[in-house]
């Protein structure tokens, strides 16, 4: 059974452009990569938990924040790597400079037996939708098609 993963996708409008709020993994592997490496906040669900609260959960523990509001269902994407990613956005604010992530263990350098803690995501900030399309990782890409078909069918 693949893994599955849910997450948020926070959305703005500023000064009438439509923004996404995506966030930069931590830790050495990602540090000097940008282009296809930004992602959606997001994590595992655990067993038994309904899909919308992981997906709230995972915000909080890779941002610091509590989110809330008319959150709309974006729907389940399979990624390259075979996990199913299912993702809501909702309309909303924060400052990305008050991003607090939770930490995860990782031996660096590799072979060296020293363990260091990293935080799980690094940063995170807005991104006009078009930048975000080049920032964004491969697999995620049809979440923010899907977010701008739902919203141009709202107008």
């Amino acid at each position: 059974m693949a893994v599955k993963s849910a997450g948020i996708l926070l959305y703005r409008f500023k000064d009438g452009k439509l923004q996404v709020m995506l966030v930069h993994p931590g830790g050495p592997f990602w540090k000097k990569k940008d282009r296809g490496a930004w992602s959606i906040p997001k994590g595992i669900c655990e067993s038994g938990e309904a899909t919308i609260d992981a997906a709230k959960r995972e915000f909080k523990e890779e941002t610091g924040f509590d989110v809330d509001g008319e959150f709309i269902d974006l729907g389940e994407i399979r990624q390259p790597s075979g996990k199913i990613v299912h993702v809501w956005a909702v309309e909303g604010d924060l400052d990305t400079k008050k991003i607090r992530s939770n930490t995860f263990q990782l031996e660096w350098p590799k072979g060296s037996g020293k363990i260091r803690e990293f935080p799980e995501v690094d940063r995170g900030e807005w991104f006009d939708i078009e930048v975000a399309m080049e920032k964004i990782t491969k697999g995620q890409k049809g979440f923010l098609e899907r977010l701008l078909n739902v919203l141009k069918e709202r107008r």
